[in-house]
């Protein structure tokens, strides 16, 4: 199991990438919010030698016009890893299956060379989902051992954990692995 972590405006720009394979950003959500330390976020995870991805808050409606304000904020480099993260808003609302899904494909389609994943907790995927569309890779949180989420479905990330915080382990044998299958390998 690779080790990563997932950060958002919450974390600090001069994380630790000691040991990390691979971090996930926010990058955006909804229409109109943009993490104001992506940039530095990123130069730390490349500085790093990270696989990096970027991921998008999903909030209901208006899908294509979210789907291109994520691709137009989230930086494009070859490798980089996309993913929608599906759960409940500040609001109590969440997107719904098909919304979910034309989101995923609007990303493949807007960026077509780059890996698009979904982000989603134990009870979305296994109550609210009804679809079992994630793109190209699962990424599933429940809070239990590292690399055993209590799920059949196949998963690439595993968030097992916030404290102190969103630590990740991804089933790949190598970074290599991680980067040739990033890139479309």
């Amino acid at each position: 199991m690779l080790r990563g972590i997932d950060v958002s405006s919450h974390q600090s720009s001069s994380f630790d990438t000691d040991g990390l394979s691979f971090v996930f950003i926010k990058a955006t959500e909804g229409r109109s919010y943009v993490n104001p330390k992506l940039s530095a976020q990123t130069k730390t995870a490349r500085d790093g030698g990270c696989v990096v991805g970027f991921y998008h808050f999903l909030w209901p409606g208006n899908l294509t016009a979210q789907a291109e304000y994520f691709v137009s904020k989230a930086p494009e480099k070859a490798g980089d890893v996309l993913a929608v993260d599906w759960e409940s808003t500040s609001e109590g609302t969440h997107a719904s299956n098909a919304e979910k899904d034309r989101f995923i494909r609007k990303v493949k389609e807007l960026r077509p060379n780059h890996r698009v994943v979904l982000y989603c907790n134990r009870n979305y995927w296994l109550n609210v989902d009804t679809t079992s569309y994630a793109g190209d890779a699962l990424w599933i949180a429940d809070y239990v051992t590292a690399g055993e989420p209590r799920i059949k479905a196949k998963w690439r990330f595993h968030q097992y954990t916030d404290s102190p915080l969103d630590k990740n382990v991804a089933d790949f044998a190598s970074k290599a692995a991680l980067r040739e299958w990033a890139t479309g390998g």
